[in-house]
């Protein structure tokens, strides 16, 4: 429990913890989403982090615009990020693939450029959550997120359970509170 003292630091803490409360209860509780798969070698057939992304947003009452895979060609991946950033409809992306550190993962180099604002803070805790669970292999994670033109991106890796440790553990409890401070 905090205690309110007028003008002191626990004061401030106070006033900040019931911003951060009146801004997800403002927040949407639907999002429409589009998810982009990034792989060489996968089909909606073995996409299986794709599948899951779709199965934890529909599951928590969000909504898939669209749903596609492409090459980890960084001209693709680029032109199908810059064109959800301009639909209309669509208030965050999310992609699986691409994020690690072999020769043919590039998703990070492809994107990161069309970003106005990083949320360093998403790959941090992500790493650090996968690091309870993996150990160091978690640091060649390039999972990433940030805003671009109101709307959100994060970037996941390829595996169905970094997708499901990033989506119940950070993405659903937070989507419509990112969404909110993106389009203001």
């Amino acid at each position: 429990m905090v205690v309110r003292k007028p003008g002191s630091r626990n004061d401030a803490l106070y006033n900040q913890a019931m911003s951060h409360r009146e801004h997800r209860a403002q927040s949407p509780t639907q999002v429409r989403c589009y998810v982009l798969t990034v792989s060489d070698s996968r089909t909606e057939e073995t996409d299986a982090g794709g599948r899951a992304i779709v199965e934890l947003l529909t599951s928590a009452g969000h909504e898939v615009v669209d749903r596609r895979i492409v090459k980890d060609e960084p001209d693709q991946v680029r032109a199908a990020v810059a064109l959800q950033f301009a639909h209309e409809r669509v208030q965050a992306i999310i992609t699986t693939g691409g994020t690690g550190i072999s020769s043919r993962d590039r998703s990070y180099e492809a994107v990161t450029g069309l970003l106005e604002k990083r949320l360093d803070g998403f790959g941090e805790i992500f790493r650090a959550l996968s690091f309870e669970e993996i150990g160091p292999a978690a640091m060649l994670s390039r999972a990433f997120a940030g805003t671009a033109h109101g709307k959100i991106l994060i970037a996941l890796p390829g595996s169905e359970h970094a997708v499901r440790l990033a989506l119940t553990k950070l993405v659903l409890p937070e989507l419509g509170h990112l969404v909110r401070e993106a389009s203001r």
